[in-house]
C-alpha cells in the first residue's frame, strides 16, 4: 500500500484558541485573529510541518478509547464516574462525599481510580471493572468522518486503555469502527497497571513489536502522553472535557505535539480522500 500525502496547511483548528488558551491566558483567538499553523499554540510545540514527515511514516497508532475515538461532550464517561463512586460507597462502607473524594484523590495519586483501590485495600480488579463498566452505550453516535479517515490511515491501529476489553468491543461495536483496530491492550493486558505508568507502554511496546519512534499515540489525558513522549512517540493531545481527562497542560509543557477536539477532523485533514484516490 503505498503512503497517501498528508496535508498540513488545513489544520488550523481552533480548539487551543477558542477552550484551552482562553483558560491559561485569559483570552481568546478568532478565526481571522489565528495566526499560521506553525506558531499557532500558547504551549511549545515542535511546529506541524515538522513532524509532519514523521506522521507520513508512521507505522503505528495507538489511541485511547473513552473521550477519544468519541467526543468528550457525549458524556458517556459520567455513567463510569457515578458507578465508580456507588462501587466505593459499598465495597469500604462510606458515604458519597467520602467515596468521591478517595475516587478523586486515588485518580491523581495512583494513575486510575483502580489502581488506588487495588494499592490501599488490596482490592481485586474484576468485580469493580465488570460494574464500573456496565453502562448504556447507545448514546454514542457513528461518525462516518473518522470511520473513512481511519480507512485511509496507514499503519497499523490499536487500541490502548484503562478500560475493559468488554467495554473497549461495547464501545468499538457501537461507533463502528471495530474492524479498523488490529488488538485491544485494556488494563488486563497490562497485569491492571494503568496509563501512565511507564511500565503499561513498555508492555504494549513490547507485546506488539511497534518501534515508539514511529508510533503515534492518540489521548484526551495530558498525563497519559508523557510517558509516550518520553519513548518517542509523535504525541496526540484529544482536548476534551477536564473532569474527565484531568486538567490542561502546563503552558511550559513540551510532550505534547499537536492538539485536536475532533480526531476524524484531524485525521482526515492530514489524510484526505482526494489524496488517497
Amino acid at each position: 500500500m503505498s503512503r497517501p500525502a498528508i496535508r498540513f496547511n488545513r489544520l488550523r483548528e481552533t480548539v487551543w484558541h477558542n477552550r484551552v488558551n482562553s483558560k491559561l491566558h485569559g483570552h481568546r483567538h478568532t478565526l481571522d485573529s489565528m495566526p499560521a499553523e506553525d506558531d499557532c499554540y500558547a504551549l511549545p510545540m515542535e511546529p506541524l510541518m515538522n513532524i509532519v514527515p514523521r506522521l507520513a511514516k508512521a507505522d503505528a497508532w495507538l489511541f485511547d478509547l473513552d473521550n477519544t475515538l468519541y467526543p468528550a461532550h457525549t458524556d458517556l464517561f459520567a455513567q463510569i464516574d457515578q458507578r465508580m463512586a456507588a462501587f466505593i460507597m459499598s465495597y469500604l462502607g462510606v458515604n458519597h462525599v467520602e467515596a468521591r473524594t478517595l475516587q478523586k484523590a486515588y485518580w491523581a495519586s495512583h494513575g486510575t481510580t483502580l489502581n488506588g483501590l487495588m494499592s490501599e485495600h488490596s482490592m481485586s480488579p474484576e468485580p469493580f471493572l465488570e460494574f464500573v463498566h456496565d453502562i448504556d452505550v447507545t448514546g454514542l453516535v457513528y461518525d462516518q468522518r473518522l470511520d473513512a479517515a481511519l480507512s485511509r490511515l496507514p499503519g497499523r491501529k490499536m487500541i490502548f486503555t484503562n478500560g475493559t476489553l468488554r467495554h473497549a468491543e461495547n464501545v468499538l461495536e457501537r461507533l463502528q469502527l471495530a474492524h479498523h483496530f488490529e488488538c485491544i491492550f485494556d488494563i488486563a493486558a497490562t497485569g491492571y497497571v494503568p496509563k501512565p505508568h511507564s511500565s503499561a507502554y513498555h508492555h504494549v511496546v513490547a507485546v506488539s513489536g511497534i518501534h515508539a519512534a514511529s508510533t503515534v499515540m492518540v489521548d484526551d489525558s495530558v498525563k497519559n502522553l508523557l510517558p509516550a513522549f518520553e519513548l518517542g512517540m509523535i504525541t496526540i493531545w484529544a482536548a476534551g472535557k477536564p473532569e474527565w481527562s484531568g486538567p490542561p497542560p502546563a503552558p511550559d509543557a513540551v510532550h505534547i505535539h499537536h492538539v485536536t477536539e475532533d480526531i476524524g477532523a484531524f485525521l482526515d485533514n492530514l489524510f484526505p480522500a482526494s489524496d488517497c484516490a
